[in-house]
């Protein structure tokens, strides 16, 4: 296809998608206008901002846009830089809502008595900030880059990837001002009413489409494994929303919806999601990061590509069968409790074989762990990856679930996996893009991803280590009798006993704030162009790559 071909192609393709976005405006107002609840009406205006902006990207930018065949040399680099740029908004975000409500538990008097500030709200708020808007924008931001560099092709489509990634951040403002407005439909990490779901599931089937067509027109015969563990995301991902969020609007002009489900089949259906939602966005997604941002920050092959696969194959067939785990002592039948420990524990085989994959791939380079604090933070992810994948199994025995569920342990474990794995891996991916991305001799400062690094890690440390003792303290109190058979503490010297480990907790949350923030800066004076004047490290020559296997 000639340029002038594909320019008019793109000018053929702005008015089905102008009509659209018309069209969805309408609908708005429409909706605006029939509604009789405030928040629909505060959510129509940021839905009807969206059409308006998106008719103005058509109008200023679709010829502005590099022509499809005439790009197949280069890469679509504007919309990644973008998602750089969003992901390390919200990730400061999601980390100063996570720090409020930390500081809330030690010193309640800081909820304010005001309905929009309390934890109740805040928490559904920290928790989809960091996961969904953090990390999704991560995801996709890596995925887009990753998906061109692998395949050796442009990125598909010139308005999708845009609209995927603005679409999804819509999607994000939406939730997020219903929690704190009140609205939410109650279900964990599915807190978003029946809009903003179906609004999701538009951007992500986009998502499919986009990624599965530059596959498709790929120039590189080989898949590599990294889009596999992508592709096994944005699928699984889809799958679950789909399935979990099923439910009946009370009006086409209300926020209200009523599950599909109820009872016991409600809470198989949500843990089914919650724990995959776990498995394929905060694990698989993140190992398709892992996959690509370790080898080639340490310049090796990976260890075992065959390994890679092997690790693949399992993982998929494994996390889908491990929700009920989270379900034990409840009406959920025996045999699926059970079922779901079983496969928990089996997970430990295929999680330790990709943290063995990541970490071998440093053979003939462990080296640069010393003077590269950028390959240095990827590796403590993988590191914290291979902890959280042992301590998870553990924690769905019976057993051992029967003094850790509900208590602090469990939140000790989620954020060890979330900060010390899910973070530093996507620090890492940002830390390696950026310079890519805005064509920069390197970071403005080395010394300051290493400060990041310490200072993250002192906070990870406290956090997760306040969290285990408090909530091995609490499981024990909560389980502990006198002579006479009655319970020996109250409800509230349990919760009293949990003062100290909660301020050590905001004070490592505290840490990991600053340490983004100097990350922030870092990144910002590197889109600049500035470098900051210090002793670099003397790079010795690589040693001679290795085909991978």
């Amino acid at each position: 296809m000639t340029e002038s071909n594909d320019h008019r192609g793109n000018g053929a393709m702005r008015y089905p998608v102008g009509a659209a976005l018309a069209g969805g405006a309408l609908l708005c107002i429409f909706i605006m206008a029939r509604t009789a609840d405030p928040v629909m009406i505060v959510h129509g205006f940021l839905f009807l901002a969206f059409c308006a902006g998106g008719i103005y990207f058509l109008v200023r930018r679709t010829h502005a846009l590099a022509p499809e065949g005439a790009a197949d040399a280069t890469y679509n680099d504007a919309v990644t830089r973008t998602g750089v740029i969003i992901s390390m908004f919200w990730g400061i975000a999601g980390f100063l809502a996570g720090l409020a409500i930390a500081l809330q538990l030690s010193f309640p008097a800081l909820n304010f008595d005001l309905p929009w500030t309390n934890f109740g709200r805040l928490r559904p708020l920290h928790t989809s900030a960091v996961i969904f808007a953090f990390g999704g924008n991560v995801l996709i931001t890596t995925s887009f880059h990753v998906v061109q560099r692998t395949c050796r092709t442009r990125l598909a489509g010139v308005i999708a990837p845009w609209f995927v990634l603005w679409g999804y951040n819509l999607f994000i403002v939406v939730a997020a001002s219903g929690y704190l407005l009140g609205v939410t439909q109650s279900k964990e990490y599915a807190e978003p009413e029946w809009y903003a779901d179906l609004w999701l599931t538009l951007v992500w089937v986009t998502y499919l489409l986009v990624f599965l067509a530059t596959v498709w027109r790929r120039r590189e015969p080989h898949i590599y494994v990294a889009n596999w563990f992508y592709l096994a995301f944005i699928v699984t991902v889809a799958m679950l929303h789909i399935v979990n969020n099923l439910a009946v609007p009370v009006s086409w002009t209300e926020t209200k919806s009523y599950s599909l489900f109820a009872g016991v089949q409600d809470a198989l259906t949500q843990w089914w999601y919650g724990h995959n939602a776990v498995g394929f966005f905060l694990t698989a997604g993140f190992l398709g990061i892992m996959y690509y941002f370790v080898p080639k920050q340490a310049q090796r092959p990976v260890y075992s590509y065959r390994l890679s696969i092997i690790h693949f194959w399992s993982l998929i067939f494994l996390y889908i069968w491990a929700g009920p785990h989270h379900l034990h002592y409840t009406a959920l039948p025996q045999w699926s409790q059970t079922l779901g420990m079983t496969f928990s524990i089996m997970l430990w085989m295929p999680s330790w074989g990709g943290m063995i994959n990541g970490l071998m791939t440093l053979s003939g380079a462990w080296d640069k762990l010393r003077t590269d604090p950028v390959l240095r933070m990827l590796v403590a992810s993988v590191a914290f990856y291979g902890m959280s994948t042992f301590e998870g199994p553990v924690m769905a025995i019976r057993a051992v679930n029967s003094l850790s569920h509900y208590t602090d342990w469990t939140i000790g474990h989620v954020h060890s996996g979330a900060l010390g794995w899910v973070a530093f891996v996507s620090f890492g991916a940002l830390y390696a893009l950026t310079p890519i991305l805005w064509k920069r001799q390197r970071l403005y400062s080395l010394h300051l991803v290493s400060v990041h690094f310490w200072i993250a890690s002192i906070g990870i440390v406290l956090y997760i280590t306040a969290m285990w003792v408090s909530g091995i303290l609490q499981g024990l109190m909560w389980r502990a009798y006198d002579s006479m058979g009655f319970l020996e503490y109250s409800f509230v010297e349990t919760v009293a006993a949990m003062h100290p480990f909660y301020v050590i907790r905001a004070g490592g949350g505290a840490l990991f704030v600053v340490g983004a923030l100097i990350m922030a800066y870092n990144l910002w004076r590197t889109v600049r162009g500035d470098l900051r004047n210090e002793a670099l490290p003397t790079v010795r020559p690589n040693p001679a790559m290795a085909p991978a296997e």
